[in-house]
Formats: C-alpha cells, sequence, structure tokens
C-alpha cells in the first residue's frame, strides 16, 4: 500500500464531491405478506434510479440486521429524501431510510 504526502493529499481533496448516503433499514411492515412484491419493485425503481445516474452506488445489505442496504446518491439532501418518500417500500412501511451527506472521489468504483 502506497504512503501518500501530506502534500499529494492537500492535491487530491478538493477532488471529491458531495454525496449522501442512504441507509436502509426494516420499517414496521417488513415481515407482512406483501413484503416480497413491494421489495421487488423497490429494486425495480433502483435499476431506474442508476440508469438515471442518481444512484450511484447500491449495497443490499445481507446479515439478517435490521439494515437492509446502503445507497449511494448523487443529489442533494433534500432530492435525496424526497426520492426516498417516493420509494414504494418506504411508501408501504416496509423500510425506513436515514440520509446522511458524505463526500467522495467521483469515478470511485467498486473491484
Amino acid at each position: 500500500m502506497k504512503t501518500f504526502t501530506d502534500d499529494e493529499m492537500n492535491a487530491l481533496l478538493p477532488a471529491t464531491k458531495e454525496y449522501n448516503v442512504v441507509i436502509l433499514k426494516r420499517g414496521p411492515s417488513f415481515s407482512d405478506d406483501a413484503a416480497p412484491a413491494v421489495i421487488w419493485e423497490h429494486g425495480r425503481r433502483n435499476f431506474g434510479l442508476r440508469d438515471a445516474g442518481v444512484l450511484a452506488v447500491v449495497l443490499p445489505v445481507t446479515d439478517g440486521s435490521d439494515v437492509c442496504g446502503v445507497g449511494v446518491f448523487t443529489g442533494t439532501v433534500d432530492q435525496t429524501v424526497a426520492l426516498m418518500n417516493d420509494d414504494p417500500g418506504v411508501q408501504a412501511g416496509v423500510f425506513t431510510f436515514e440520509v446522511h451527506p458524505c463526500r467522495g472521489f467521483p469515478g470511485d468504483s467498486l473491484p
């Protein structure tokens, strides 16, 4: 692993961009009989948001905890909250969510 100097770090840090991390959690209707169909439509919507460039990273969490997924959105906090409020899983109470502003390097990707 390379060790970065202060000068190298100071040169790279201005390239960061604002993003929003959404933490998706189980909602009160997560165990309802209708939840699997709602989750499927939530996934379909995520495909559309990814295609539109609004949802940069989608990470379903598979450990059985109350955290169901993590997403990185490209808009403002208000835009991200509005998008999440329109999510079918959120509207059905299958999911709840938190939005946290963050910074990252454009072009970063999963290996």
